[in-house]
């Protein structure tokens, strides 16, 4: 396997689920470098939380965001260079709370990156207050009789955002997750990997999500209606339902590099190149 070991010490809580994200991040990337991906090429950004550690943890190029602007960093790094394979972690309350008008945007203009999203249903860095994927009812630190707010489904929003690729996977299978990932990162467009990541500290729904989650069987992945009816299976506000895991939705269209970039690669313009040429390439 690909060498993507760094000094860092792993202080995350033990058994955490990002334990699970991490091994099977490394053993996409190592597939991928194995297929002909430049190691070089790689660059992950990640924002305040967790889920940031990663990058820690990875001996790839990084950059550390503010809180909920992985995406849009990611996002700028693309359009800066279409070559590079750019991968965006983050959490729920990262994404979802703080950041959420970038992960719409991004999905929306279908920037050509790939985002993984660490959901563990609380802010678990600053020790359990409730997100928006949090059940009512979540007796968190900054909800102690319980989270007044029903949670909503990141998947269904991304749909209507536009993602052209939409997939869910689970800590506790690092091979099908494995898979997602390089799905996800081979895929040409907003690519979005929602992770189920058990919080053993402040919200350990591992026995759940063992006893409940079912990996998808082959479906039409270009059909919206489809998709809506296989997202909408798990049914946040009701806890008992089933959770697929799996690719859900996965379409070809234009990304925004390609459609605003139309085949320039910013990073490799010459400084004498004129600046009204380059402006024109643009409008």
């Amino acid at each position: 396997m690909e060498k993507l070991d760094t000094y860092c010490k792993n202080t995350w809580c033990p058994g955490c689920g990002n334990f699970g994200i991490l091994e099977a991040v490394k053993q996409a990337v190592a597939s991928l470098v194995k297929g002909g991906v430049s190691k070089e090429n790689f660059v992950l950004t990640a924002g305040i939380g967790c889920h940031a550690k990663t990058i820690d943890y990875l001996n790839l190029n990084s950059f550390y965001s503010l809180h909920g602007r992985p995406v849009a960093t990611a996002s700028g790094i693309k359009i800066g260079n279409p070559e590079l394979q750019v991968i965006a972690f983050s959490g729920d309350g990262d994404s979802y709370d703080e950041g959420i008008c970038h992960l719409i945007h991004a999905a929306k203009r279908n920037s050509d990156i790939t985002v993984i999203i660490h959901d563990n249903r609380n802010f678990a860095l600053t020790t359990g207050q409730f997100t928006a994927t949090s059940p009512k009812g979540f007796p968190g630190r900054s909800t102690p009789k319980g989270n007044p707010e029903e949670p909503f489904n990141p998947l269904e929003l991304m749909l209507a955002a536009g993602a052209s690729f939409i997939a869910r996977g689970y800590t506790g299978k690092i091979e099908h997750l494995k898979n997602l990932i390089i799905e996800g990162v081979k895929h040409r467009g907003f690519s979005f990997i929602e992770v189920l990541q058990p919080c053993v500290s402040f919200f350990d729904n591992y026995q759940f999500y063992n006893k409940t989650v079912y990996e998808l069987k082959t479906h039409n992945f270009s059909s919206r209606k489809e998709a809506l009816n296989k997202i909408k299976e798990w049914d946040y506000l009701n806890g008992d339902s089933k959770i697929p895991i799996g690719i859900f939705y996965k379409i070809r269209k234009p990304t925004y590099e390609e459609e605003v970039l139309k085949g320039l690669n910013p990073s490799k313009i010459k400084k004498e190149f004129p600046l009204k040429e380059t402006l024109e390439r643009f409008v």
